[in-house]
């Protein structure tokens, strides 16, 4: 019998997908797939209030939110495939520099940064203290519909408009994704842009393959997972709440039906995970454990 539990844990260790902990840091973890891999750079976590749901009724948040919060976190991720070292937002910047330094990547070896919207805590960390780019060597990607957007010359913009100008626009890369259901637009070896407006006007989501592995980086799908993966409807403050619903529900019966690994910006650490559907339909998330 003995000798039987230990095969057996020996072919469940051999399926479970190789994850590392940064050694001393507890804010990066990386998940290797097919020769590349990513790392989480956690930006911090903390409680969000179900008072910010949209949608939610009383029932939904007595099952599962029954104190009334859900865990909620920052992050940005860092993707090395092909030789590349590729961020994929930059947080708020509180511990990217110090997350990369972790991984032995300098500010000066990033060559890409896929920005998926312009919120806060997704571009904060483009520049440095002193309000220069931090990110010498990068070029930045963005979509049309977010860089329209912020382009408009409204006030509310003049902020992110100031951090992104910050970047030569001979490094800016204007892209236009597609439907996670349509011919791929390919933006770097392996990296896939895919539509997920709603959330902001040009929210944009990104497909990683690595020999037929794929991982998708899907932003801010969810912002509150407890409630929005059983019940996709509920929102939080969105450009467009309808687009950004269907969206997600377009999302997560995707990665559900090709079993997608996913990881969020706002999944509580470590943040990647599968999304599975449940006996009655539903979604259910089941994070990797480290």
């Amino acid at each position: 019998m003995k000798k039987l539990i230990q095969c057996i844990m020996l072919v469940v260790i051999s399926l479970t997908p190789i994850m590392l902990l940064a050694q001393g840091n507890p804010n990066v973890f990386t998940y290797r797939f097919g020769n590349g891999e990513v790392s989480l750079l956690s930006e911090g976590q903390d409680a969000g209030n179900s008072s910010s749901l949209v949608g939610a009724t009383p029932e939904m948040i007595k099952k599962h939110l029954p104190n009334g919060t859900f865990p909620r976190a920052y992050n940005a991720f860092l993707v090395r495939i092909s030789g590349k070292n590729i961020l994929v937002d930059t947080g708020y910047g509180r511990n990217l520099f110090d997350n990369l330094e972790t991984l032995g990547v300098s500010t000066d070896k990033i060559d890409a940064i896929l920005l998926t919207h312009t919120h806060a805590d997704h571009i904060g960390g483009l520049v440095k203290k002193d309000g220069t780019a931090a990110f010498r060597k990068a070029t930045l990607y963005i979509s049309k519909a977010e860089y329209d957007y912020i382009t408009n010359n409204d006030a509310k913009n003049a902020g992110v408009r100031k951090i992104i100008e910050t970047y030569p626009r001979s490094r800016l890369r204007i892209i236009q994704p597609a439907e996670i259901d349509e011919k791929p637009v390919v933006v770097l070896p392996g990296i896939e842009a895919i539509a997920a407006y709603g959330h902001t006007p040009g929210h944009t989501i990104y497909m990683v393959t690595s020999e037929n592995e794929k991982l998708l980086l899907w932003a801010d799908i969810t912002q509150a997972m407890a409630a929005q993966i059983p019940y996709p409807e509920v929102g939080v403050t969105d450009w467009n709440f309808d687009e950004a619903v269907a969206k997600r529900k377009k999302v997560l019966e995707y990665v559900s039906e090709h079993n997608v690994t996913v990881a969020g910006s706002h999944i509580a650490f470590p943040g990647i995970g599968r999304i599975v559907k449940n006996s009655e339909g539903g979604f259910v998330f089941e994070p990797f454990l480290r």
